[in-house]
């Protein structure tokens, strides 16, 4: 569209009154674009929405939509996510808000906005009364910006969400930021996934939420903090009431880390959400975790995966899950468990009554791991999402799996990617389609399915009603692997071929149809 088009949308602009969204992204507009349509929401008064993601706005663009936020009273959400406004259009951006009283939402994400950005939002902060939720994720913002924002915060009384994912904040950023939230009353969320803050700023962090009584969501992914920076987490999770969601995935977290987070939540009362994947907290670190889980009454997901966790593991927590009332989610992927882990989950899905989403993707069940969780399910009336990807499955597993589908009437998800299922194997699990009236979404991408297990998947969905997702890529149907399912076949196929696919996109349309709220 580039800027002339752009021009045309603001001309219609001047004179519509109706349009409350319009979304501009990825159109290659300019400053010149961004000027006519800033010139334009000087006038308009119904759009409420605009998007402008992945353009090539630089700050003059950004200083005539600033111009236009002094005047715009109908505005609330602007995105300008991937453009290149840097610090001097985040200056002007921040003027704006200083006046601004209608703007709810500002995504300035990916934009090279730096410490000097940081500090004239910061300043924004200070004054405007309406920004609820401000996006710096992907800039270039360190601890003296991180400063800014922190003191801004200090006063404001009206921003829940800030999102600084991405950016070059160490402890000392993580410190300011901590002084904040021991003042602030209104700040919910805090998105610092992916910094430099260690074990210092964790401990600030914490100290900070002894005393804060908002906050509700830290996200701390990537960042390089280790059991003595989770051990003062978990002391805050001890006494704190409000915090319901914390992430601690890609940190350096062991053990001993992990009997801290536990003895934490056999006190704690709030915590929802807990995720700990792509740590190292061992089979020792998932006892830990079992133990917190026969006491824990509040707890209902929790992230283990790749956690280095073998089938002892995965036996103590399978015994926990037995005693469990409150655990909805398990995240468990990529552990290597093993057919006997997978037999120990088994057990505990024959007794457990909560968990309604299980993923063991990554795990080298097997098919003899298969086997046990699918004579288990033949019984549970919990669970609805069942991930089995990546397992080495073949079609003494995919048999197992087509038998449980036949009795099982509470799973509606069943994701078995990347595995051997052949045709033999699709036979079984299509066969027990025609008798499942559940399952809406069944994700078989990169097996070895060809054109006969096709056939057996149309044949089975003649009858069946209710599957409306059936993820196919990456197979051998039609002689070839199909990348998508809207791609024409090989000019090798069959004319079988290109009927079982004909069959099988329409029946899951029919019965996307049938199934519409």
């Amino acid at each position: 569209m580039g800027d002339v088009g752009a021009q045309y949308f603001a001309n219609a602009l001047r004179h519509n009154m109706t349009l409350t969204q319009l979304d501009l992204g990825f159109n290659q507009i300019g400053d010149a674009g961004g000027e006519y349509l800033a010139d334009a929401l000087r006038h308009n008064t119904a759009l409420t929405t605009l998007y402008l993601y992945d353009n090539q706005i630089e700050h003059v663009g950004a200083k005539h939509l600033g111009n236009a936020l002094r005047h715009n009273k109908t505005l609330t959400t602007l995105n300008l996510r991937d453009n290149q406004i840097g610090d001097l259009g985040a200056q002007h951006l921040g003027d704006a808000l200083r006046h601004n009283t209608t703007l709810t939402t500002l995504n300035l994400r990916d934009n090279q906005i730096g410490d000097l950005g940081a500090q004239h939002l910061g300043d924004a902060l200070r004054h405007n009364t309406t920004l609820t939720t401000l996006h710096l994720f992907h800039n270039q913002i360190g601890d003296v910006g991180g400063q800014h924002l922190a003191d801004a915060l200090q006063n404001n009384t009206t921003l829940t969400t800030l999102n600084l994912r991405d950016n070059q904040i160490g402890d000392l950023g993580a410190q300011h930021l901590g002084d904040a939230l021991r003042h602030n009353t209104t700040l919910t969320t805090l998105h610092l996934f992916y910094n430099q803050i260690g074990d210092v700023g964790g401990q600030h962090l914490a100290d900070a939420l002894q005393h804060n009584t908002t906050f509700t969501t830290l996200d701390l992914r990537e960042n390089p903090i280790g059991d003595v920076g989770v051990q003062h987490l978990a002391n805050v999770l001890r006494n704190n009431t409000t915090l319901t969601t914390l992430n601690l995935a890609w940190n350096k977290i062991e053990h001993v880390g992990g009997e801290h987070l536990a003895d934490a939540l056999q006190h704690n009362t709030t915590l929802t959400t807990l995720c700990l994947g792509f740590n190292k907290i061992g089979d020792i670190g998932a006892q830990y975790f079992a133990d917190a889980l026969r006491h824990n009454t509040t707890l209902t997901t929790l992230n283990l995966g790749y956690n280095q966790i073998e089938d002892a593991g995965a036996e103590y927590l399978a015994a926990a899950l037995r005693h469990n009332t409150t655990l909805t989610a398990l995240h468990f992927y990529h552990n290597q468990i093993g057919n006997v882990g997978a037999k120990h989950f088994g057990n505990a899905l024959r007794h457990n009554r909560t968990l309604t989403k299980l993923d063991l993707g990554y795990s080298k069940i097997g098919d003899v791991g298969a086997q046990h969780l699918a004579d288990a399910l033949q019984n549970n009336t919990t669970l609805t999402t069942l991930v089995l990807g990546f397992n080495e499955i073949g079609d003494v597993g995919a048999q197992h799996l087509g038998a449980l589908l036949r009795h099982n009437r509470t799973l509606t998800t069943l994701n078995l990617d990347f595995n051997r299922i052949g045709d033999v194997g699709i036979q079984y699990l299509a066969d027990a389609l025609r008798y499942n009236t559940t399952l809406t979404t069944l994700c078989l991408w990169r097996n070895y399915i060809g054109d006969v297990g096709a056939q057996h998947l149309a044949n089975a969905l003649r009858h069946n009603t209710t599957l409306t997702t059936l993820d196919l890529r990456d197979n051998q149907i039609g002689h070839v692997a199909v990348q998508h399912w809207d791609v024409t076949l090989s000019l090798t196929a069959s004319k079988e071929t290109y009927s079982a696919r004909q069959e099988i996109d329409e029946f899951i349309r029919r019965n996307q149809q049938r199934n519409k709220p």
